[in-house]
């Protein structure tokens, strides 16, 4: 089957979903030769229950659940799910929008390796799963602060994490920079009195500076 075939038999199976989920599936379409399906978040565990058992579907191979940060949108979150169907040899992508402070149902009862993919996305960017057996962090430690992977989230970090001697245990202090920056490029042309050439560019002027 060439791609505009693809194309064609994606946007059929797409369109089907959406007839079968009304106001569920808010849209669905093709892109680089992926289904892409836009559902209302509140219905998430019925969009992924109808992807694994409809016949005409059979997404029983989840792939992967991660998320999408958008500060300045309303519903902050995008929480997208990856699956494949091996029966039909098709992939899905499934993007719903979550509000920051809002939460999702979880998927695990839908699919069990769910369980961790969750927690990462919980652990990374604050996303709340209703239902979760163990949602608890992952990636970072246990007393770890915010959640790494938002865009607002400052590059040092709120804490630094050091063993203590003294009290024979890791500690956790506030982030503590000795100085805001350090420029080894005294060679650099951009500081000093403006005579200053590159050792190298002689050569583009036709000779050796005197």
């Amino acid at each position: 089957m060439n791609a505009e075939h693809m194309d064609e038999a994606l946007k059929t199976l797409g369109d089907g979903i959406a007839a079968a989920l009304p106001g569920v599936v808010l849209r669905a379409g093709v892109a680089y030769g992926e289904l892409n399906i836009v559902a209302d978040a509140a219905h998430i565990v019925t969009v992924l229950t109808y992807l694994r058992d409809d016949p005409a579907c059979l997404f029983v191979c989840p792939i992967d659940i991660t998320a999408v940060d958008y500060p300045a949108r309303e519903k902050r979150f995008d929480v997208v799910y990856h699956l494949l169907s091996p029966r039909h040899n098709t992939r899905v992508r499934v993007n719903v929008a979550v509000a920051e402070g809002a939460s999702i149902a979880s998927a695990v009862d839908v699919f069990p390796f769910a369980n961790w993919y969750e927690r990462e996305v919980w652990d990374m960017y604050g996303v709340y799963f209703t239902g979760h057996p163990d949602l608890r962090r992952i990636l970072t430690d246990y007393g770890f602060e915010g959640h790494p992977l938002r865009k607002d989230f400052p590059m040092t970090g709120y804490v630094e994490v050091r063993y203590d001697d003294e009290q024979k245990r890791v500690v956790y202090e506030p982030v503590r920079l000795n100085q805001e920056y350090r420029n080894f490029d005294f060679l650099s042309p951009w500081e000093g009195d403006g005579d200053y050439q590159i050792p190298g560019d002689e050569k583009a002027s036709g000779g050796a500076r005197p």
